[in-house]
């Protein structure tokens, strides 16, 4: 081959490569400059400062841009950053009266009272609070009013709103991860369990007092009651339990739940359609990795990765531990893929806010997860294991297989953080996805790709009235030229954080979008045909 013929392959190679993002963290240009504390830095003595907290993507004012809202252990507050449209964040924590004091954990929205604005859940180690949203202009605190107290202190962790009967009002799912008191919890050292590579560490959670996960049924009224035991949702007793999913994953039209577990078998819980639910994640190949082993489950997130039209998960775990891709062969029977998909190589990493995106709006969703060890201590080991770990981002190859570009995909996933709780939304309707993360005693990174994609797109913004305003549980199947792609609006996931409640989808080069179809939780089939792209599309659910 000549030397021109040469460069002219070379040429066309580079020409036809997939692209490679550009992520910048731009959190201080933003406004995100306060620190969340959570914790010791250098060591933790319990296991509380390890957990915590997740951050949120969500529309409070319902002006079109989606605000931020980041959750702080002791010591800090949870802050809401009002979305002023330039690229800039204001703190209006204050004003929205969102100010506390407490072991927060994580956060979940959904409109429980269908008034037309976003309501927020927050988790933590002593109960949960219900924020009603009053009008998009400030929060009340209607814990006791909705008969939310928790009769004893709850180290509650993942949550999420979701319609479990299908009738038009959200429901609240509370994950709970044990049983934990600073006056009885050993100390670092004090028994075997508080030991990590012969160092003294925080105790737990192997060793602590196994909880019970919650559930409450809305009574359309303002309040809530209590069904956990009558449901089923209560009758798991040995679990660790921190992320919540949920997902019509056996396509029934009912939504089941997937609670990402620590060191105990995950659980499944499949909706049984007369009020109760059955936890199948043994029989259904959901608990345990494919040698059947019980992993540290931290983030989960869904998608249908693949494109074959089911809905698969995917769960972050520990250092020494693969991740876990569940793909999903139809009714909800999962099989661990994730040797075959090429996700088996990072195992020094400690993941926990995790979830899907399509970053360069090719119609397939990647997959990016954050990483920062539960020990600063391991420090002192001087191993290729950190306590501050850079993320992980992977490109979907579009044909079952995932490819790492973590090190190719700019500055912002290159940095290194204690990382928890992750959201994904498009801040500014750009149609490219932006990352907010969660980093235990800094401040948030916020990351925004610099480079825009080839790729079209849209966003379907969907708004129930016979199903919940939130349009939580609604599912969607997209059709853009010889693609279709599947997704279905959540409360919660990625790692005790909410991801923005409107859905995006890449559309590589088709032009329009040839069809939309949406079941809703109500049980009506809408079907909108010809839509065009590169835009926000607002689709209501029609009347009966």
């Amino acid at each position: 081959m000549t030397r021109l013929a040469l460069l002219l392959a070379a040429f066309s190679a580079a020409a036809n490569a997939p692209q490679l993002p550009d992520f910048r963290n731009i959190a201080a240009q933003a406004g995100l400059t306060d620190v969340f504390p959570n914790g010791g830095t250098a060591s933790k003595k319990y296991i509380i400062e390890t957990t915590g907290s997740g951050a949120a993507f969500i529309d409070y004012n319902h002006d079109g841009l989606l605000d931020l809202f980041v959750l702080s252990g002791k010591g800090g507050t949870n802050r809401l950053y009002r979305n002023d449209g330039s690229g800039h964040f204001t703190d209006v924590t204050r004003e929205a009266g969102l100010t506390s004091d407490a072991w927060s954990q994580g956060v979940c929205a959904g409109d429980f009272d269908n008034d037309g604005f976003t309501d927020l859940v927050v988790t933590s180690w002593g109960g949960i609070t219900l924020y009603r949203n009053v009008e998009g202009r400030r929060f009340e605190n209607v814990t006791r009013q909705a008969h939310l107290d928790q009769s004893r202190v709850r180290y509650n962790t993942g949550c999420a709103f979701l319609d479990y009967d299908n009738d038009g009002k959200l429901d609240l799912f509370v994950a709970n991860y044990v049983k934990f008191d600073f006056a009885t919890t050993p100390k670092p050292g004090e028994n075997p369990y508080c030991w990590y590579r012969d160092l003294a560490v925080s105790c737990g959670p192997r060793g602590l007092p196994f909880d019970r996960n919650v559930l409450f049924h809305n009574n359309g009224d303002g309040t809530f009651t209590d069904v956990s035991d009558a449901s089923g949702i209560s009758k798991p007793e040995q679990s660790y339990c921190l992320s919540v999913l949920t997902g019509d994953f056996n396509q029934d039209g009912r939504t089941d739940i997937f609670v990402a577990c620590d060191q105990t078998p995950s659980l499944l819980y499949i909706n049984r359609g007369d009020g109760t639910f059955s936890e199948e994640a043994l029989l259904r190949g959901a608990a345990f990795d494919e040698n059947g082993k019980a992993m540290s489950g931290m983030g989960a997130a869904s998608a249908d990765y693949d494109g074959d039209g089911k809905p698969d998960i995917f769960r972050s775990n520990f250092s020494d531990e693969r991740e876990t891709l569940y793909r999903n062969r139809g009714s909800a029977e999962f099989d661990d893929v994730t040797l075959a998909a090429g996700l088996t190589h990072n195992t020094r990493f400690v993941g926990w806010g995790c979830g899907f995106l399509d970053f360069d709006n090719d119609g397939w969703k990647d997959l990016l997860l954050a990483n920062g060890h539960v020990f600063p201590e391991v420090d002192r080991l001087k191993i290729d294991i950190h306590y501050k770990d850079r993320a992980i981002l992977y490109r979907n190859n579009g044909n079952g297989t995932f490819t790492d570009i973590s090190e190719r995909a700019g500055p912002g996933i290159l940095e290194r953080h204690a990382a928890r709780g992750v959201a994904f939304g498009d801040y500014d309707n750009d149609g490219s996805v932006e990352v907010l993360i969660n980093n235990q005693n800094e401040t948030p990174s916020l990351l925004k790709c610099a480079k825009k994609s080839a790729g079209n797109w849209v966003i379907l913004a969907l708004q129930g009235t016979i199903s919940n305003r939130s349009a939580i549980g609604a599912r969607v199947r997209l059709t853009a030229g010889a693609h279709t792609q599947i997704d279905e609006v959540r409360s919660g996931g990625s790692y005790l954080s909410q991801n923005d409640l409107r859905l995006h989808f890449g559309l590589g080069t088709a032009s329009k979008i040839d069809r939309v179809e949406i079941d809703w939780p109500g049980g009506v089939h809408q079907v909108e045909r010809n839509l065009e792209v590169n835009r926000v599309v607002t689709i209501r659910e029609p009347r009966r």
